[in-house]
């Protein structure tokens, strides 16, 4: 056996605990530079709060801007140059509070406001661009997830899109990780019902492809066992009940522990083709892998089928079964979870054609991909999603 293991410097996980983050950041810099991932956070006062909490533990701040979508590459560029022009630098840190997008957008900025051979993140993405390397370690970054959904907070790669030309590619380099992790179930309280269903849907996602990623590892298994535990019950739950503690603590916790282990075990077919779901068909991204997990899964069972059984035994002790028959639960409960908390069942109600299909093939071939345990040809994925149209 031989593997590496990454996770974040620190983890602060519990319900209230956003009040604790002035002392807790004292440790990353004098002044911080916040990234927001939601209008909302502004709205209901969080961003003041955080930086009112800052101040207390004599922090100064500086709210730089808020991201509603995915981030692209024009986001990255006039975000660093936002921070250029703060001065930003040695005694500075970021934070990025939200969702995905408002975390990787600051991850993003962490890194490229230290590394200046390029003024343009693109030439730093994976298979695009001239290739450059981060050489220099980025600002400091504190990570507060409102969502739970990406595992971004702990992941060491951050996802930036492009519509012309289309592709969604990562920054990726081990020191993007984030030094601290602050997880306060609470945040999640606001928000809606279908944000909820579908940012979950992508931490469970994330939670099945990476224990059976033909790059898995044991402590990453073991993580994504807890986080399925606690994610199949309360997603539902969380969904129908918002302010519901129990849910929201699970799914904040289920979503940390599976950004853990796609940082360290990769994903696979549900991932790899929800980037291009992304860029070609404007679709979500929790809502891309929650349509496509159940696909996933039956692609997979031929050569998975006891690591789903494992799965099944884990979180339903109690049921008796033979190893097909729990293999087959799984993928069932899957999809009866995607119909409660309405998931739709096919790529065409959200405006797929079978024209974008030869794009979406093309466009599927990522770093994700390359983890799913089956090698699939073009015209097997392209076969795929004509059966989900």
């Amino acid at each position: 056996m031989n593997y590496n293991f990454f996770s974040p410097q620190q983890i602060c996980f519990g319900w209230d605990r956003f009040q604790e983050v002035g002392p807790l950041a004292t440790s990353l810099g004098k002044r911080a530079l916040i990234i927001g991932g939601s209008r909302s956070l502004e709205s209901n006062g969080v961003i003041e709060e955080l930086k009112r909490l800052l101040l207390r533990s004599n922090i100064e701040s500086e709210f730089v801007r808020t991201i509603s979508n995915e981030p692209e590459v024009a986001d990255v560029d006039q975000t660093t140059n936002l921070l250029h022009h703060l001065g930003a630098g040695a005694g500075d840190f970021l934070i990025g509070i939200g969702g995905g997008s408002g975390i990787d957008l600051a991850k993003a900025c962490a890194a490229m406001i230290t590394n200046w051979e390029s003024d343009t993140v693109l030439d730093y993405l994976e298979g695009v661009g001239k290739g450059l390397q981060l050489k220099q370690a980025p600002l400091p970054l504190l990570a507060i997830p409102t969502t739970a959904g990406t595992g971004s907070e702990a992941t060491k790669n951050a996802v930036i899109s492009s519509y012309s030309p289309a592709f969604k590619k990562s920054l990726r380099a081990d020191e993007m990780i984030p030094n601290l992790v602050l997880c306060d179930p609470k945040l999640a309280c606001s928000v809606p019902p279908e944000i909820t269903a579908r940012t979950g849907m992508d931490a469970i996602t994330q939670l099945l492809e990476s224990y059976i990623s033909c790059r898995a590892q044991p402590i990453p298994q073991a993580l994504c066992l807890q986080g399925l535990k606690l994610a199949l019950p309360a997603l539902a739950e969380a969904v129908e009940d918002g302010s519901s503690r129990n849910a929201r603590e699970s799914m904040a916790h289920a979503a940390l522990l599976s950004g853990i282990a796609l940082a360290n075990s990769g994903l696979g077919m549900a991932h790899g083709v929800a980037p291009a779901l992304g860029i070609h068909c404007r679709i979500s991204h929790g809502l891309a892998c929650a349509v496509m997990l159940p696909a996933t899964l039956k692609t997979n069972l031929s050569v998975r089928q006891k690591e789903y059984a494992e799965i099944t035994r884990f979180i339903a002790p109690e049921r008796s079964f033979t190893e097909a028959e729990a293999a087959q639960y799984l993928i069932e409960h899957i999809e009866t979870l995607n119909d409660r908390i309405n998931i739709p069942r096919n790529l065409s109600s959200l405006g797929v054609t079978q024209a974008q299909i030869p794009d979406l093939v093309a466009s599927s071939r990522g770093n994700s991909m390359s983890g799913n345990p089956r090698e699939l040809s073009d015209a097997e994925l392209t076969q795929i999603l004509e059966d989900l149209l």
